[in-house]
């Protein structure tokens, strides 16, 4: 007796929900925006439905390769329209932070890319970025992903190769002790929101970059970065000067897998700010801060003060 159509129904949807959340950090990660993520789950869960007429666990040996094909697929198609939204963007752009409210999200329990490493991988392309993903951070051979992009595995390798040639060239292999790390970004996010000097120039490497997100819809601090240890100490005694917003709240989250600061104006999110440390710990070598609204809508007060 063959199954009722609400059998293969549920079936097909419990397949699809325990592998959403792998689904969810592949393509966040190709991607970088929530909203469009959320896109491409839909349009996957839709062709996952879809396949030999609602009966999508039909011949499929090995459903979450499947699943990882049609996501990653759906993704690459999104990053046309992604970049076409990119050629009329207000200043700098930065990925949508994922926020851990209280440290059960699953989207962070996947695997976390860094913000600063998702700047990076905006340099790649559609395809060195996918091979990056799935080999370097989940694990994949070049013969699986082959298999999910529809190129040969000498291709794949080739990919690779250049993707983290590139990668490696501007990100540091070792990092310092998460405590130290820790302590540092609470020493930064101190300096900044004090205003004060001496501490800052402590604080900041030589180089340090600044790069500010308001997509046009929240004043930012520029149309573009702001580069070198004086410029930026600047920027930051100007910005305590003011006061920033009204009723301001700090709250220590894990952005990103990162320490970072969440600003909060009265119930809602102003800012967050992620800071990038020099290999050693010792001092802040990157600041991205994200104030566009429409990349803070999955922040939320609840969580460590």
């Amino acid at each position: 007796m063959s199954e009722s159509p609400v059998s293969v129904t549920d079936e097909a949807t419990a397949v699809f929900v325990d592998h959403r959340e792998l689904l969810f950090g592949v393509v966040y990660n190709m991607l970088g925006s929530v909203a469009d993520t959320e896109d491409v789950l839909q349009d996957t869960w839709l062709s996952w439905t879809a396949r030999n007429d609602g009966s999508p666990l039909d011949g499929i040996a090995n459903p979450r390769a499947y699943l990882v094909r049609i996501a990653v697929n759906h993704a690459l198609g999104r990053r046309a329209a992604i970049s076409r939204r990119r050629e009329t963007y207000v200043g700098p752009w930065l990925p949508e932070p994922l926020v851990d409210d209280d440290g059960t999200d699953p989207a962070l329990r996947a695997e976390s890319v860094s913000m600063a490493l998702l700047v990076v991988l905006e340099s790649l392309s559609p395809l060195e970025r996918a091979v990056f993903v799935l080999n370097e951070v989940f694990g994949y051979a070049h013969t699986e992903i082959a298999d999910i992009i529809d190129r040969t595995p000498a291709a794949v390798r080739q990919l690779a190769h250049r993707a983290r040639g590139h990668v490696h060239a501007r990100r540091p292999l070792y990092e310092a002790h998460p405590r130290v790390r820790r302590e540092a970004t609470e020493r930064f996010v101190r300096a900044a929101l004090g205003g004060d000097i001496a501490a800052l120039m402590e604080i900041l490497a030589p180089d340090v970059t600044v790069w500010t997100d308001g997509g046009g819809n929240r004043r930012a601090a520029g149309l573009r970065p702001v580069h070198g240890r004086d410029k930026v100490v600047r920027l930051l005694t100007g910005f305590a000067s003011r006061g920033g917003p009204k009723n301001m709240e700090l709250r220590y989250r894990r952005v990103n897998g990162d320490d970072a600061a969440v600003l909060f104006e009265d119930e809602s999110p102003y800012a967050v700010m992620v800071m990038d440390l020099t290999p050693q710990g010792d001092q802040v070598s990157g600041v991205y801060i994200v104030t566009n609204p429409d990349k803070l809508t999955h922040v939320h007060k609840e969580g460590e003060q």
